[in-house]
């Protein structure tokens, strides 16, 4: 994903973020839900965005840093969390800027699946966690995928766009669907060991008016697939 993809949109991006289904109600609330306790742990924010994550790891009581590819995003995440956080732009599909084993938990929310090639990615993460540590992923959903395009292979690696809207402006993201093999095989070949796969249903607290039509409260729905890694 290129850098400026994000420096675009950062702030609507942020806005859009802290109160919408998808972030807000479903992908930040499982992450930190499958993250647990991480009291005194060392935590990695892959991807971090304007911080929001980070924000809510670092008042659990983990000592956080965070890096995203987008020098936007890593500002609007310097003015919520200050400079004690140790914030850097950096590209998931070059070398991370931190030491071997520097960290006891990695989050990687929404990232990977912008990526066509995983090994390098999965290699670098891999290489900064302690041994037995984790990798916690969050990605879109193979199966929604093989829905909203009917007619697409679904077990190809599949380049495909779409619009979003971000506090009423409207961007194309482009993404890569991989069949759930082939997320497996990647995780395997990397060094982690596939603890937990959730599908789980919007945040209890989610509001009604969020909801999309037809969706009950507490109801599973086909959006992101999560998974906790353990580095082997």
């Amino acid at each position: 994903m290129p850098a400026t993809d994000y420096d675009d949109f950062a702030q609507a991006y942020a806005v859009s973020n802290e109160s919408n289904l998808f972030n807000a109600y479903y992908a930040r609330p499982e992450m930190l839900r499958l993250a647990g306790d991480v009291s005194g742990r060392r935590v990695l924010d892959a991807g971090c965005g304007s911080g929001p994550m980070a924000a809510e790891l670092r008042a659990s009581g983990a000592d956080v840093a965070g890096f995203d590819a987008s020098a936007a995003m890593v500002d609007l995440a310097r003015r919520r969390l200050g400079d004690d956080v140790d914030l850097r732009v950096a590209d998931l599909r070059e070398p991370l800027p931190y030491d071997d084993a520097e960290f006891d938990d990695v989050v990687a929310s929404l990232v990977l699946h912008y990526l066509e090639d995983w090994s390098g990615p999965l290699g670098e993460l891999r290489r900064v966690l302690k041994p037995g540590g984790r990798l916690l992923v969050a990605v879109n959903h193979p199966a929604a995928y093989a829905i909203v395009y009917p007619d697409a292979d679904y077990f190809a690696r599949t380049e495909y766009t779409e619009d979003y809207v971000f506090d009423g402006q409207t961007v194309w993201l482009t993404f890569w669907h991989r069949p759930l093999h082939a997320m497996a095989d990647s995780f395997a070949a990397a060094g982690f060991r596939i603890a937990t796969i959730s599908e789980p249903p919007p945040a209890q607290d989610t509001p009604a008016d969020v909801l999309p039509p037809g969706l009950e409260p507490g109801q599973s729905f086909m959006c992101f697939l999560f998974f906790v890694l353990e580095a082997t």
